[in-house]
């Protein structure tokens, strides 16, 4: 089972890897710098080959980045959405530096111009990333689009919505999803029951293709179905609830893919809070 959890970067991105080692997980996603700036720390060569020898090194085997928050593909503000542009290719750049296959991004909020209107600059933005320099220079790093909770005007709500902007795309050949359950619970989507679970990776499969599906995101919510509110909780302890999660790390469509756990990192103040979610996933599977 790939199991792991987000994890900071404060020591070093070979720090981040021996906290996962010292975690006792195979799976690991972390920022490539500090998620709220746009200043992106130039990553050396020297740091790159340090990364890439204790990657190769450890039992870790799938480490992903996060982009920043601040990006914001589906913006009408020029200005934000050129340097959501270019920083979009800064992160696939700096994840080939580390030699990670997969970065997974946030699409962005249209801000009152629409969800047509937001879903055509979202395909413009990732046609002229997918055909930067950046993909050029390190055509093994795929861009993973995550679904989000539907606040205000965010893009990426439905399957529909993420169906229609990779089907607008002019080659959609890195690009996958990752498949966040706090936000596609909060978006409407059952997770619960089998027939909910199934009916839900239907409707997947139907709008976007569930061979493009290549990260869980595994979080319980605070709120309940359809809320639109993406609040994170521990595994069992939300709304979704630990038989959902038990139907879901099990699942023939599911089990064998990564899954990152952004829950809290505390549990009634005890900071042992990733160590106590990975082990309630590891309850949940039947080997």
């Amino acid at each position: 089972m790939l199991l792991g959890c987000h994890l900071s970067i404060g020591k070093g991105f070979t720090g981040a890897l021996v906290a996962a080692v010292n975690l006792g997980i195979n799976a690991l996603q972390i920022f490539s710098h500090n998620a709220s700036s746009w200043r992106m720390k130039e990553i050396t060569s020297e740091t790159a080959a340090s990364f890439r020898q204790h990657f190769s090194e450890s039992p870790v085997e799938y480490v992903v980045i996060h982009t920043m928050y601040l990006l914001n593909l589906a913006s009408p503000d020029e200005a934000l959405f050129e340097r959501s542009i270019a920083s979009l290719e800064e992160e696939i750049r700096r994840a080939g530096l580390l030699g990670i296959d997969q970065i997974v991004t946030h699409l962005g909020a249209h801000k009152g111009s629409g969800i047509d209107a937001g879903i055509s600059r979202i395909t413009t933005a990732l046609d002229r990333v997918l055909s930067s320099d950046s993909v050029r220079r390190y055509p093994h790093v795929h861009v993973l689009l995550e679904d989000t909770a539907g606040a205000g005007t965010t893009m990426g709500t439905t399957f529909s919505e993420l169906g229609a902007i990779i089907d607008g795309l002019s080659d959609a050949s890195h690009i996958g999803i990752c498949f966040d359950t706090c936000h596609a619970f909060a978006a409407g989507y059952e997770l619960r029951t089998p027939d909910g679970l199934a009916e839900t990776l239907e409707e997947f499969d139907r709008e976007i293709g569930l061979d493009r599906l290549c990260l869980i995101h595994l979080n319980d919510s605070k709120f309940p179905l359809g809320s639109r509110r993406d609040r994170h909780n521990h595994i069992g302890a939300g709304e979704i609830g630990e038989e959902a999660f038990s139907l879901i790390v099990n699942h023939p469509a599911l089990r064998d893919l990564p899954f990152i756990l952004e829950t809290p990192k505390e549990i009634d103040g005890n900071p042992d809070a990733d160590k106590i979610n990975l082990a309630q996933v590891r309850s949940l599977r039947h080997e």
